[in-house]
């Protein structure tokens, strides 16, 4: 078999940065200088982040489950970028690259576990100190207070899906409610109310949907009640290609959903008027299921309609609010000068390989939704595919506002890609490292490398390795390590990933 040869011209660079940089992680920062613009050229940044939102429960990501409109529309009115992925999908973890630059293991956050040291440097404190307002509002789950905001409004841990508390810099609010209406009601009543104008802005309006385990808000509890939603082709795989670390977990849809997750049981914590509503959606469904009572795949089936058509009433939710901020945007006069940014903490699982939640190296947990709208400097409807991660969020906001982006963050800004400019030493790979296990769901821990075609992972707990060519095989249903046909490509990539751990500093790291 002849497997083509992958450019190694560039993999140098996969930081994104020139071979001789690579040496000198110092010099980064001069390549990342940009002047500063005048106050009132700066713009205002909206970030909408949900949880657990994959790309293909996307519309302008070509769904087949779902539609999207308001969220498509910043697609079409701006960048959807293609391919971008998370360093560590899980969500505590990939909150706190966001707000760095940096990688796990460098601003401490490694597992949903720990705690976020608010004293490091983020982001929106760089930004306030520049003159931004910062706001934060919704689901931040980190543990230690939110701090680089002058204003915050967030869910104690996930929070719940209905009547939330929300904790703030002078105690605690209750509202009674669908939790992502009154996150979009909250960040509302900032923009309205609670802002400077003329001073720019950032707003962080972050969602806990589609979040498990689902719960529709009261407006969706019956959409999708006349549709079957198409299966994935992976849903019943064996994971005969893979290796243990694909066999031991524990997150199929066939053996891991509770009871709570499938709404055999109403969730606790309704008024009298929600529970009503939950009841008279729930109950003749689960009447039907208890008549037919269905087993083998007609189960695996059955649990699959129920879970992704809860996950999916939960995502028009978010739909509908996002379309609640583009209109305030709109009428306020404030969309032209603003970039809004939407995005997930990761991916996720929607029956893929039979299985939910995130976690692994593979596609749909690794890669992410970014959508941005830029009016006065991306060009509409365009679609970026060069290999991006969240950890170069922080960068691409600083940079938007004209504020010098410190030497050790570890991501690049995004500002040339969204003006329709590639630099010439754009990163060829990315780099991955998930650490939590032992943990639910029993993912072991890994790291790897993905370039445009190839991805390599290896399971350090278990001294296994998996090779997938994501062209011949998208699936990655089988693995292509150990075969003769791509010993030197396992080669240049393992290579390459040893060059890219030593660039981030994750050489050492392996636990």
């Amino acid at each position: 078999m002849s497997t083509p040869r992958y450019d190694r011209r560039d993999l140098l660079q996969a930081a994104g940065l020139g071979a001789a940089t690579l040496l000198l992680p110092g010099c980064a920062g001069q390549l990342r200088r940009r002047n500063g613009s005048p106050e009132t050229a700066r713009p205002n940044i909206v970030f909408i982040m949900t949880d657990d939102h994959c790309a293909p429960a996307i519309g302008c990501y070509g769904s087949r489950v779902n539609r999207t409109p308001n969220i498509d529309r910043l697609g079409h009115e701006g960048m959807r970028f293609d391919s971008c992925f998370c360093t560590n999908a899980i969500c505590a973890p990939s909150r706190a690259v966001i707000l760095t630059g940096k990688h796990s293991h460098v601003n401490g956050l490694m597992t949903n576990s720990d705690q976020f040291d608010g004293a490091q440097q983020t982001f929106p404190k760089l930004l306030r100190q520049a003159g931004y307002q910062t706001t934060m509002i919704g689901k931040w789950h980190l543990k230690s207070a939110p701090t680089g905001f002058d204003h915050w409004e967030v869910l104690r841990g996930q929070g719940p899906y209905y009547n939330p508390a929300l904790l703030t810099n002078d105690g605690e609010s209750k509202y009674t409610g669908y939790t992502t209406d009154i996150i979009t009601d909250r960040a509302l009543a900032w923009l309205t109310s609670g802002r400077a104008p003329g001073r720019p802005f950032l707003l962080m309006c972050q969602h806990k949907a589609p979040h498990r385990n689902w719960q529709p808000g009261p407006k969706h509890l019956t959409l999708y009640d006349d549709v079957t939603i198409p299966e994935p082709a992976t849903l019943f795989d064996d994971w005969a290609g893979r290796g243990t670390a694909a066999r031991q977990q524990e997150m199929t849809i066939s053996g891991h959903l509770s009871d709570d997750d499938l709404k055999l049981t109403p969730p606790n914590g309704l008024t009298e008027d929600q529970l009503a509503l939950w009841n008279a959606a729930y109950e003749p469904r689960n009447e039907a299921f208890r008549r037919v009572q269905p087993t083998g795949p007609a189960l695996v089936r059955w649990k699959y309609q129920r879970y992704v058509k809860d996950y999916l009433r939960c995502v028009a939710s978010v739909d509908d609010n996002v379309g609640r901020l583009l209109a305030y945007l709109d009428e306020s006069g404030l969309a032209h000068n603003t970039v809004v940014v939407y995005t997930s903490d990761q991916g996720w699982f929607l029956g893929e390989h039979g299985w939910y939640d995130k976690r692994w190296m593979y596609e749909e947990s690794l890669r992410m939704p970014l959508l941005i709208r830029w009016p006065a400097g991306i060009t509409p409807g365009t679609v970026n595919r060069d290999l991006c991660q969240n950890l170069d969020f922080a960068e691409t906001f600083l940079d938007l506002a004209g504020v010098t982006i410190p030497d050790d963050m570890q991501g690049r800004s995004l500002v040339p890609l969204l003006k329709g400019r590639r630099p010439l030493n754009w990163r060829q790979a990315i780099y991955y490292q998930y650490f939590e296990h032992p943990a639910v769901h029993n993912v072991a821990r890994h790291y790897g490398i993905r370039t445009q075609r190839y991805k390599l992972i290896y399971f350090y707990q278990l001294d296994e390795w998996e090779l997938y060519d994501l062209k011949q095989d998208p699936d990655e249903l089988q693995s292509v390590y150990g075969d003769p046909a791509y010993a030197a490509i396992a080669q240049e990539l393992e290579t390459d990933l040893r060059r890219l751990r030593t660039y981030y500093g994750a050489s050492a790291v392996t636990d």
